[in-house]
C-alpha cells in the first residue's frame, strides 16, 4: 500500500485539490456549468483522468471490468456524435471535408488496431 502512495502521490494530491475547488466554488455559488468546464480542463491538463483510471484498474478483478464499463460507452458517444455532424456537415456543403476526416478517421484507427495487435504480438525487450 505504501508504494503505491509514493508511485501516485501527485494524483492524490491534485484529486484533493480538485475535491476542495469544486465544494469551494458550489459554495460560492458560481455557477455548475463554469465548475464543470473548469473542472474537466483542470483535469484534462494535468492527465489526473488517466491517473484516476489507472488507480481504479489496479483493483483486482473488479478494476479493469469499472474501467472498460466507463470507456467503451464513452467511444461510443462519440463515434456517434461524429456521424451526426458528418450528417450536418454533409447537409450544409462539405461533403469533401467530411470525406477527407472520415478518410484521416479510419486511417488513425485503423493504425491504433495495428498497433495494439502488434504490442500483444511482440514480446518486450
Amino acid at each position: 500500500m505504501n508504494n503505491i502512495w509514493k508511485e501516485n502521490k501527485r494524483h492524490f494530491l491534485i484529486w484533493g485539490i480538485v475535491v476542495i475547488m469544486i465544494i469551494v466554488a458550489l459554495r460560492l455559488g458560481i455557477d455548475e456549468k463554469i465548475v464543470v468546464f473548469l473542472t474537466l480542463a483542470l483535469g484534462l491538463f494535468t492527465q489526473v483522468f488517466s491517473g484516476l483510471g489507472a488507480l481504479i484498474a489496479l483493483i483486482p478483478w473488479i478494476g479493469p471490468f469499472i474501467i472498460k464499463l466507463f470507456t467503451i460507452p464513452f467511444f461510443w458517444v462519440v463515434n456517434a456524435l461524429g456521424y451526426f455532424v458528418s450528417v450536418v456537415a454533409i447537409k450544409k456543403g462539405y461533403t469533401k471535408s467530411v470525406t477527407s476526416s472520415r478518410i484521416l478517421t479510419f486511417a488513425v484507427l485503423t493504425g491504433i488496431i495495428i498497433g495494439y495487435i502488434l504490442g500483444h504480438l511482440l514480446p518486450l525487450r
